[in-house]
């Protein structure tokens, strides 16, 4: 696998839906790998107590703020709010790089499935809406509790990452692997996120019956 990846240690990263346990955890470890972060959520003070019980380079402010003020754009909201939030900050994100890290799913007595979705997944849901934005798929298997344990130094797993912009893919695979242990991995044009956002409920099953917080690594690459 190459390792000419583009330089992006000054990258501000925000993150919107950021007061959630996935959205904290990406705060927390873009933050130890030296990244100005931005937590958004639509209650600025809520996003300024999550920031705070992060600390370091985190801040928190409402939505639209992060949204126009970060680099590149993390969207880590609940899949209900997916699509109204996104056209609420459609000029916000015009031109930014914006990765959907959000999984599409159902839950039930058997567990957690994936729920079909109109347009083929929630990563081009977000490209149909944010129509002049450059949307990558990335951050769907990350366990939200290794990121947020203070124990654990390095989190051994690759990102899968997908989208139709060769440099906004590069961009993000190599912000993937500025946390210790991550790999960025091109898995694909948007139109395949489908499949890497449904293995979700593989790995949510996976860890409930191996009472684990499984990752995936790539093999021979």
């Amino acid at each position: 696998m190459s390792t000419d990846s583009p330089d992006v240690g000054g990258i501000s990263i925000g993150i919107l839906g950021g007061t959630g346990d996935q959205g904290k955890g990406l705060a927390r470890r873009f933050a130890l790998a030296g990244h100005s972060v931005l937590i958004g959520s639509r209650s600025a003070e809520r996003a300024q107590a999550a920031a705070a019980s992060i600390g370091g380079s985190v801040r928190g402010a409402d939505n639209p703020t992060v949204a126009a003020e970060a680099d590149v754009v993390i969207v880590a909201i609940p899949w209900d709010g997916h699509r109204s939030t996104l056209e609420s900050l459609r000029t916000e994100l015009a031109g930014k790089i914006v990765i959907d890290c959000v999984n599409p799913l159902g839950f039930d007595k058997q567990g957690a499935y994936a729920l079909a979705v109109e347009e083929g997944s929630a990563a081009q849901q977000a490209a149909a809406v944010l129509t002049e934005s450059r949307v990558v798929a990335a951050f769907h298997h990350v366990s939200a509790v290794l990121l947020l344990d203070p124990e654990v130094d390095k989190i051994d797993l690759d990102v899968l990452v997908l989208g139709d912009d060769r440099e906004a893919t590069d961009t993000v695979q190599a912000l993937a692997g500025r946390i210790p242990g991550m790999r960025g991995v091109y898995g694909g044009r948007l139109r395949n996120a489908h499949q890497v956002e449904a293995m979700t409920a593989n790995f949510i099953s996976i860890n409930r019956r191996y009472k684990a917080h499984a990752g995936l690594r790539v093999t021979d690459i």
